[in-house]
């Protein structure tokens, strides 16, 4: 593994944790605190990192296509402790995607940052392999941030959705959680989960500076 390699791979786990921690903080917020009880609200990597999804996963997808993706451990969440379990449940997982908004934010700051002050870098530099690795990783966070609204459960975005219905029709929603992973899996299969990468691509031109083409 190449250096750039260890160190996407190493901001890839902190930006899943904060995703999951994200989740935590905003149950703890509407009165769930379950999270914070088994102290999932940690940002201590051991207390998240699921041995494939945090490591094995995103450490194979990168070397072979160059995008690191996977997920930490869910946190859990008990939405019978809501005032309101429907809506609430809806802002704790917008919260997920949010987070790593920000951090892409957060990161494209670091990024002009480092282009501020150093406009002109050899490409050998320790500054040009910072602003490779922030590149890297802003477009991760875009990509778990749209994946994971892709409105199917058990995806975050599916918890959304079932937070806007009405109440009979989010019902009715709710029960293709018992096939999510099935959709999901013949979404990936067919390529269709692909158009996540049109709006990666919308939202890093902006916060890059430059066009990315990930297609």
């Amino acid at each position: 593994m190449t250096p750039l390699a260890f160190l996407v791979i190493i901001l890839f786990v902190f930006s899943v944790i904060i995703h999951e921690v994200s989740h935590g903080l905003a149950a703890l917020y509407f009165g769930d605190d379950t999270a914070y009880l088994k102290g999932r609200l940690s940002l201590d990597p051991i207390k998240h990192i699921d041995p494939v999804w945090t490591i094995l996963i995103p450490v194979v997808m990168y070397m072979t296509s160059g995008i690191a993706f996977g997920g930490a451990k869910p946190v859990p969440v008990n939405p019978h402790r809501f005032k309101n379990p429907r809506k609430n449940m809806m802002w704790v997982a917008a919260a997920g995607p949010a987070s790593n908004i920000a951090l892409a934010i957060i990161f494209a700051l670091g990024f002009h940052l480092s282009v501020y002050l150093a406009p002109m870098v050899n490409q050998e530099s320790l500054t040009f392999f910072m602003q490779k690795a922030l590149v890297q990783i802003i477009i991760i966070n875009l990509f778990l941030a749209f994946f994971n609204l892709i409105p199917i459960p058990p995806l975050d975005g599916g918890r959304i959705v079932t937070g806007l219905l009405p109440y009979d029709l989010a019902l009715k929603y709710q029960r293709l959680e018992q096939f999510g992973m099935m959709i999901l899996i013949g979404l990936i299969a067919t390529g269709a989960t692909s158009l996540v990468i049109i709006p990666v691509e919308i939202l890093a031109e902006p916060l890059l500076g430059f066009p990315i083409k990930l297609r």
